[in-house]
């Protein structure tokens, strides 16, 4: 029986391939290519890379020959039927076949993805809701598709005490994972869909706690926000594997600063409505500061667009990968103008099968964020770049989006960018953003539609490719129900007619029953722009470096034409040897090495010869005591300095420390910590205290979880900055109302002692 259903397996598949080659051959003869790139082609109503095809017979489903990794753990599909009803959503017509199968794809997804308990679930393997997944598919097109789903999943990311989650992430979620603010942009949205103004007056509260939080919590002193990168919250994958968590929180991302740039715009717009006129100024006020910190800190001229983020301990450095997510949005949310705009799209590194998560890539890290290519971002690259009135690149964004959708026939999260394939760390199909990127360029670049608070408005950017004339019937709009029909081609509407009659380019919010909607394009040509077309490409390994006999030193790399050091962030010397005297030059030391085309790689673990005061902690105990311990410790502890180490939970008061310096200057202040209430990688048990000095609130510092029950593992937290005279100080560690981590109840760790490094000698 076994050989038999093998060999009927072996029929069927044989069927599919020359099915799909047939019809590949047939609907090819006479199409014109929409996208080629050097990995793939989309000709008419297929996709072809390679040897392998994903054809659409009926725009109702699609065949596909590829073959993926033999043995990969996650399903792989090679054909896709409708299985779902959705006649009650928006219906596309379009001459092509795959365009069309894969918007319908898009919604027969969306239906798996709505929940018995009407909230939408993260994809086929992730069950439950995520903040940051939830809300950018509820930007992307779900806040329109599902707004009932999309509602109550937000609701359900709100903590007891009225804020934002931050979903579990690195070191224990917020603060070292901050891009929590991206609620608030999805929950807006969701108002501009329904126009409901309770739900704007529900989250109207839990915005304003939220970020009130997080100005004392997670604004850097550059005025750029700390913490990952937005949803790239799996450290190894995109930081340098020195980076502790304390690193991650105490670095400052481009993406998550324009969300929270964009979240205070947002919480500007919503005092504005509510008539809360002080919130408003000041909110406006606090968007265009982060912004401002942003092209101040992170536009790179010389590349045409903006870093990933900063990073190093005392002094922060610029890591100079573009960063896709990051550069989409600021775009869209205008932090970059129109001029910045347009250089982004045109040097933003695109490999052929698109633009990476990051690049260049890391050469020792597996495919997942590293070296990948995700379909939502792709979408919000498309959307940017439509923005930008790049039409080429527009054309390169959706299909990447398109390509992987055809040829693995499910909306998967993930593709190594080397092979297009899906052999990533981890992957999964019908996810929920891939599928909401999917809808959203059909509707928010085809048809150009956009929500505004008391309109439907129309933008639609059709690049000459993809001229044709569509239609998108029974799209709901609050009251009212549209049939929308577009021709041509271009950037500029011609004609735009609302029951019949011409009509400034939107729908208003006051419109009931059935709307008809006609869009005649210019099919004029935008300006020509370029895409800049790169080979994937993997940066130098990172050195690793050390002090010795007043040197320091590191190891050789391979492949690398030079070696740049760092003195407190700025570069002191260019060798090829591995080596450098730093003897009687007190500062805080990185090594980045240079391959032969320029790209570097990581900066190195900061090494230091400052002048370090380090004080005991007063009170010393060589037990734990609190309530809140969430793994005990399973052996004696270890590893502490002096006579023990002072526990610190939500209820155990202030610490005081008293520290003397000689000399005045400026002085970076942290802790020497453990933290095993968690691992490393998740739960959300991070350690949170207010620094103040003689009196004056200073700043912040996080503790981590540096692994399960690992009371023995001392680190060092992210350091706050203070300037001293010479003298005696008192450093006090304490909880306040905005420490609460997003546990709620285990807000705890050790503390060994207070370090005093002075900077800048």
């Amino acid at each position: 029986m076994k050989n038999l259903s093998v060999a009927i397996h072996s029929i069927r598949q044989y069927r599919l391939t020359a099915l799909a080659a047939a019809l590949s051959a047939v609907l090819a003869a006479n199409a014109q290519n929409i996208v080629s790139t050097d990995a793939y082609v989309w000709r008419g109503d297929s996709v072809i890379q390679g040897e392998y095809t994903a054809t659409s017979p009926d725009g109702l489903s699609i065949i596909s020959t590829y073959s993926a990794r033999p043995g990969y753990r996650f399903p792989v599909y090679k054909e896709w039927h409708v299985k779902n009803d959705i006649s009650a959503y928006p219906r596309l017509d379009t001459p092509n076949n795959l365009h069309r199968a894969i918007y319908n794809m898009g919604l027969d997804e969306m239906v798996n993805a709505v929940e018995p308990d009407t909230t939408l679930r993260t994809g086929r393997e992730w069950a439950g809701v995520w903040t940051r997944d939830v809300s950018y598919s509820i930007l992307l097109s779900m806040a329109y598709m599902q707004p009932e789903a999309s509602k109550i999943s937000l609701m359900k990311k709100v903590t007891p005490a009225g804020t934002i989650v931050q979903d579990t992430g690195s070191g224990g979620a917020w603060p070292v994972s901050s891009d929590r603010e991206i609620w608030t942009l999805a929950a807006f949205e969701l108002y501009k869909v329904t126009g409901d103004r309770s739900w704007l007056e529900y989250i109207y509260p839990i915005v304003k706690r939220s970020l009130a939080d997080d100005i004392l919590t997670v604004i850097g002193e550059s005025g750029l926000v700390k913490g990952e990168t937005s949803f790239i919250d799996w450290r190894e994958q995109s930081y340098p594997r020195w980076m502790q968590t304390a690193d991650i929180y105490q670095s400052e991302s481009l993406g998550t600063s324009v969300v929270h740039s964009q979240a205070w715009r947002t919480l500007a717009e919503m005092a504005q409505i509510l008539g809360d006129k002080d919130v408003a100024d000041r909110a406006k006020t606090r968007a265009d500061a982060i912004a401002k910190a942003v092209n101040d800190y992170l536009w790179m001229p010389e590349r045409g667009y903006y870093a990933m983020y900063r990073y190093g301990r005392d002094f922060l450095i610029t890591n100079p990968r573009a960063e896709t997510l990051g550069e989409s949005l600021a775009i869209l949310y205008n932090v970059a103008d129109a001029d910045r705009a347009r250089e982004i799209t045109e040097n933003n590194p695109t490999t052929p099968f698109g633009t990476a998560i990051f690049y260049p890539q890391i050469a020792d890290i597996p495919p997942y964020h590293n070296n990948s290519l995700w379909p939502w971002v792709g979408a919000y690259w498309a959307l940017a770049n439509a923005k930008a009135g790049n039409e080429a690149g527009t054309l390169e964004a959706i299909g990447s989006v398109f390509r992987p959708a055809a040829l693995f026939a499910t909306n998967k999260e993930n593709f190594v960018l080397d092979d297009g394939d899906i052999a990533t760390e981890l992957n999964s199909s019908n996810m929920l953003w891939c599928l909401a990127g999917n809808i959203a360029i059909t509707h928010r670049i085809l048809f150009g539609i956009h929500y505004s608070l008391d309109r439907l408005e129309f933008r639609p950017f059709v690049p000459e490719a993809l001229a044709a004339s569509r239609s998108l019937t029974g799209f709901p709009y609050r009251n009212a129900v549209l049939d929308i029909n577009i021709s041509g081609y271009g950037s500029e509407i011609k004609s735009f007619k609302l029951n019949g009659k011409e009509h400034a380019p939107y729908v208003p919010a006051s419109m009931k029953g059935p709307v008809k909607v006609d869009i005649v394009m210019a099919d004029n040509k935008p300006a020509p722009m370029k895409v800049n077309h790169v080979p994937n490409k993997k940066a130098p390994l990172t050195p690793q470096t050390w002090i010795e006999d007043g040197m320091l030193r590191w190891n050789p790399i391979e492949y690398i034409a030079s070696y740049t050091v760092l003195r407190d962030g700025v570069p002191v010397a260019s060798t090829r040897t591995t080596s450098c005297d730093i003897n009687d030059k007190p500062g805080e030391y990185q090594v980045v090495g240079i391959s032969d085309d320029g790209t570097q790689s990581f900066a190195s673990e900061p090494r230091s010869n400052q002048r370090v005061i380090v004080t005991e902690m007063p009170g010393e105990s060589l037990s734990m005591m609190s309530s809140e311990i969430s793994y005990a410790p399973s052996q004696k502890i270890e590893g502490y300095s002096g006579r023990g180490f002072v526990e610190t939970d939500r209820n155990t008061g202030a610490i005081e420390v008293p520290v003397s310096v000689d000399r005045e200057g400026d002085y970076a202040i942290s802790l020497v910590y453990a933290n095993g209430n968690g691992p490393v990688n998740t739960e959300n048990k991070c350690a949170i205290r207010t620094v103040s000095v003689d009196g004056q609130r200073e700043g912040i510092v996080v503790m981590p979880q540096r692994g399960v029950a690992n009371w023995n593992d001392w680190g060092q937290s992210n350091a706050v900055k203070v300037h001293l005279t010479p003298g005696v100080h008192v450093v006090r560690i304490d909880y306040r109302p905005e420490n609460r981590n997003m546990n709620g109840t285990t807000n705890h760790a050790l503390v060994d002692q207070v370090r005093l490094t002075l900077l800048g000698e």
